[in-house]
């Protein structure tokens, strides 16, 4: 496996797609009863097949980034050949970002001198995919990419 196995919530939301997965395979519902029953290790295995297909199709749309801590953002778009991160970090422990009354602090705060910006682009690895899998497994949100869009504005609007 690629990527990591779907929740139990996870596969039973995808239910219906699950089935057609199966269907694809010309695994008929009384024959994936058998193969869980009778072949745990195939059954592991299409489990494993249909993960790694939900994670390629989620991971190749995905197009924002945040993953925000006590003291810092991180805040990605990731583009055809590389990835854009804006982030900004506390000069000193003075809030928790990740609470509302942080975040308030933050945009009250924005140009003061506590606040230090960051302005980079990363090239992928080889793989694009797991890439961005794996700033998502070390805790970053997909989003819309309204904190990116606002910071790149701010940022630019700084360079000049």
């Amino acid at each position: 496996m690629k990527y990591t196995r779907l929740t139990k919530e996870q596969f039973e939301e995808l239910h219906q797609e699950f089935i057609n997965f199966l269907a694809t395979q010309s695994i008929t519902a009384d024959e994936w009863e058998d193969i869980k029953k009778n072949k745990p290790e195939a059954a592991e295995q299409e489990l494993d097949v249909f993960s790694d297909l939900v994670w390629y199709g989620v991971l190749d749309k995905v197009e924002f980034l945040e993953h925000i801590s006590p003291n810092q953002i991180h805040l990605f778009k990731c583009r055809a050949k590389d990835m854009h991160l804006i982030a900004l970090k506390l000069k000193e422990d003075k809030v928790d970002l990740t609470t509302k009354e942080g975040f308030q602090w933050l945009r009250d705060n924005l140009l003061s001198d506590d606040i230090e910006f960051f302005n980079a682009k990363k090239e992928y690895s080889d793989d694009k995919h797991m890439d961005i899998f794996k700033l998502i497994q070390q805790g970053a949100s997909i989003t819309k990419g309204e904190l990116f869009q606002y910071f790149e504005k701010l940022v630019r609007s700084s360079e000049k």
